[in-house]
């Protein structure tokens, strides 16, 4: 199970840490370092910072968001990356939910998210492998354009640059069953976003056997701390928000997966509190246990015995939202088996 770095997206603005724990994480012999985008900053130039700043370390995307951009121009952005990084570029894709693609893109959630997944993976495909001019007749993506207000001129085209590698991965965010299902026959890669070390097989009804080189890279918040409860404080605040205000109280994904992990109850009060405006009760409503079993938080033993748990299951890549230099530190010593 290989480490990674997971620096999220910005708040208020750039985080003067975030560079100091990439390259540290890189002299600690981290795998990679993942950038996330929701509705201010970007992942790709976020991204590019730290790849001109380090020289070893992958550099992935969790998750570069689907509406964002057109398949093109993402297969443009990662392939420009892989170039400049000398092919250290993984490509995290997520689809986001109506709230965000409607509320933020401007633009109609799909009716089929299956279908707009797989088009856009297929498109982006055509552009790494380069071996003809994109061509796709799909439902929700058409190279060339072939809509009614079109002029009807467009032409196939493919990449003038010839990407660095035809099989740069590409790993999605996915969370409901039909998706994960997809994720597995048409990426390379999954990133979960909440991971029970000890109740996987339940709530993801994983196959026995997962696709030879297939990766599992779920985010933990992790955090070298003696007080268990006060350190799972900023996992509450991240899951109060996801849950209560990443989405609508009709069609929010990560309320219903949390739903499937046993939670139903807890997720929609937290919902109701998120939605009437009581954000500080809705982050206190989630629940400890739940948080607890998603993350890795308290004293140094108690990570390195929960961290056991992480390796039994099918996880390749664990990637750590660490919050200092510490955490990330006893993370890198505990990884070795040896060392826990």
């Amino acid at each position: 199970m290989r480490l990674g770095l997971a620096l999220g997206y910005w708040g208020r603005g750039p985080s003067p840490a975030h560079l100091e724990l990439a390259r540290e994480a890189e002299r600690l012999g981290y795998d990679s370092v993942w950038t996330a985008e929701a509705w201010g900053s970007d992942a790709f130039t976020t991204l590019t910072w730290i790849a001109a700043h380090t020289s070893r370390i992958g550099l992935g995307t969790a998750v570069a968001q689907m509406a964002a951009r057109t398949p093109t121009a993402t297969a443009m952005h990662a392939l420009t990356l892989d170039h400049l990084s000398g092919g250290r570029m993984r490509l995290g894709l997520g689809l986001s939910g109506p709230q965000v693609v409607e509320g933020w893109y401007g633009r109609p959630f799909p009716r089929s998210p299956l279908t707009a997944t797989r088009e856009y993976v297929d498109v982006i495909r055509q552009v790494l492998r380069r071996e003809a001019p994109v061509r796709l007749e799909g439902r929700h993506h058409s190279f060339p354009y072939a809509g009614e207000d079109g002029t009807g001129l467009g032409k196939p085209l493919k990449p003038i640059t010839h990407p660095l590698r035809p099989d740069l991965p590409i790993l999605l965010g996915a969370e409901g069953p039909r998706n994960i299902a997809q994720t597995l026959r048409i990426a390379d890669g999954w990133l979960p976003l909440y991971w029970s070390p000890t109740r996987w097989r339940e709530v993801y009804a994983l196959p026995d056997r997962l696709p030879t080189g297939f990766r599992v890279a779920p985010m933990v918040r992790a955090q070298v701390c003696d007080d268990v409860a006060k350190g799972l404080l900023p996992v509450k605040a991240m899951l109060g928000f996801y849950i209560g205000g990443m989405g609508h109280t009709t069609r929010n994904f990560h309320a219903d997966l949390m739903a499937r992990m046993g939670y139903e109850a807890e997720a929609r009060h937290i919902q109701g509190l998120f939605t009437e405006g009581r954000r500080e009760e809705a982050v206190l409503a989630v629940p400890d246990a739940f948080a607890d079993e998603i993350s890795l938080v308290g004293p140094r033993e108690r990570i390195a015995e929960r961290l056991q748990q992480w390796r039994t299951g099918p996880v390749t890549e664990l990637l750590v939202t660490a919050p200092d230099l510490e955490t990330l530190r006893t993370l890198a010593e505990f990884a070795d088996p040896a060392a826990a």
